[in-house]
């Protein structure tokens, strides 16, 4: 029988049918920019007329920083525009100078990231990413070490590529070569969830793993004068990356599969069989030169930017990878750079202007006459609302450009050190994935055809993951990263 039903052949009647759904969806596209819009002339009207005590340049910046909060969450806008209208506007006004734009555009961060996708491209060209995570995953023969083996792969991709939406796309055919060995719906829709999560999760890993980690890099050395590189970053969030890793792991592998499931033995396809060329050990040598420069800048005082441009010179090169280097500057995230450029001279002018110190000020004296509560409650507190951000600003590094100056800066000013105020907002923005459009990665791995996994199944999955999340996130915080030179 078919599918398919017949319409009475009015197209008039078609047409109006069909542009019902786009005309309210206009229609409320329109109310979102108009309530927006009105909540941008409040919030200036607020900064310029009714709020005393700020300097011109704090209520540019104030200005300008609610101004794109508000376009990003309320009027929908996308992400690069907006936050690279906000740091013209903040030149415009002279808030910031020309050279703070420009020198953002070209800043470490930049650079370090530009560099970190060349090399990211070069390992997808070449399907070197995907090799190596056959190989690892070889050994294992049910599915239950076919999840804990395909986590801790996916854990380790995050010191390679420094973007989720590129590790979900190397990752991909393992996915459907797995899937396809298994043979089992259950097991598919429970690696399908597995992919997406390991990969968002374990991000905090790296340095370079998301724009935002080095956006709070940044924001910590601003404010507490304390820097923090690439082997600091891996020595505080590694271990929270992959233990958070490991409890997604185990809860989609014993609420989503049963016990015929969890012990179904699993036959490799070909790619487990690969072996490595000497052209796939000269990248490899390459990039593994690469991170260990990075984890020991504090012996040799090269830059993290200037290692990662060697690097990527060298392995970007026909003669090591057989890859030009124009070809992998085609696998960079040219919006991901300018949204991060334009992000940076937003706080830089919060904090410039002193407008976040302002911030900071103004709750401790709401606090003045009472007892702040502790710091255990401020951290929880931190974490629980990060973690919840993403269901407003979906992207992570605009919720870190937020949640930094209008969070953790503020508790951090009722007696939390600020740069354990910073790693908790950061880290907690990484949870991601209550809904299908949270996290390019879930969208990926959600919208392959026939579906593998429902909404509810994501909702379900996020719902029994977020108390752990938050709890870890706070055990560290509290417990462990005071042992590592972060006190509370």
């Amino acid at each position: 029988m078919s599918n398919n039903l017949a319409l009475p052949a009015d197209d008039g009647l078609l047409v109006a049918v069909a542009s019902i759904p786009n005309e309210r969806q206009i229609s409320l596209r329109l109310v979102r920019i108009l309530v927006g819009a009105l909540l941008i002339a409040f919030v200036i009207f607020a900064f310029f007329a009714s709020i005393d005590g700020l300097s011109t340049d704090m209520r540019v910046a104030l200005s300008v920083f609610a101004a794109t909060l508000i376009a990003w969450t309320v009027m929908d806008l996308p992400e690069t525009p907006v936050a690279l209208a906000g740091a013209l506007a903040l030149v415009l006004a002279g808030a910031v100078g020309e050279q703070a734009f420009f020198s953002a555009l070209g800043s470490e961060i930049v650079v370090l990231m530009l560099a970190a996708f060349v090399i990211g491209a070069v390992l997808k060209q070449t399907g070197l990413a995907e090799r190596c995570a056959f190989r690892m995953l070889a050994p294992f023969r049910t599915v239950q070490g076919i999840f804990w083996a395909t986590t801790g792969a996916i854990f380790l991709t995050a010191f390679l590529v420094p973007s989720t939406s590129a590790r979900a796309a190397i990752l991909m055919p393992i996915f459907l070569s797995l899937s396809t060995a298994i043979g089992r719906p259950s097991v598919t829709r429970a690696l399908a969830l597995l992919f997406p999560s390991t990969i968002l999760l374990s991000a905090a890993a790296s340095l370079t793993g998301a724009g935002a980690h080095l956006v709070a890099a940044d924001a910590i050395r601003r404010v507490s004068g304390q820097s923090v590189d690439f082997a600091t970053w891996t020595m505080l969030s590694a271990p929270f990356a992959l233990i958070s890793s490991l409890i997604a792991c185990g809860l989609i592998l014993f609420v989503f599969l049963d016990g015929d499931d969890r012990k179904t033995l699993v036959t490799h396809g070909k790619g487990a069989a690969n072996t490595f060329s000497n052209r796939d050990k000269t990248i490899l040598a390459v990039v593994g030169a690469t991170v260990a420069l990075w984890a020991t800048g504090s012996f040799h005082g090269i830059g993290l930017p200037i290692v990662a441009l060697v690097g990527a010179l060298v392995v970007a090169s026909k003669a090591v990878s057989g890859i030009a280097f124009k070809a992998a500057l085609k696998g960079v995230e040219w919006n991901l750079l300018l949204f991060l450029a334009a992000t940076l001279v937003i706080g830089e002018a919060l904090l410039v202007s002193g407008a976040a110190k302002l911030v900071v000020d103004r709750v401790m004296a709401a606090f003045q006459n009472s007892v702040a509560p502790a710091p255990w409650i401020l951290i929880g507190f931190a974490a629980t609302v990060s973690a919840l951000a993403h269901i407003v600003i979906t992207s992570r590094t605009a919720r870190a450009t937020v949640l930094i100056p209008a969070l953790a800066l503020p508790l951090a000013g009722l007696g939390v050190n600020p740069a354990a105020m910073i790693l908790v907002v950061t880290l907690g923005s990484g949870f991601c994935q209550t809904l299908m459009v949270s996290a390019k990665p879930v969208t990926l791995f959600g919208g392959i055809e026939p579906p593998a996994f429902s909404a509810r199944d994501l909702l379900w999955l996020s719902a029994l993951l977020f108390i752990p999340f938050v709890a870890l996130l706070g055990a560290f915080a509290v417990f462990v990263w005071p042992l590592l030179g972060i006190p509370l």
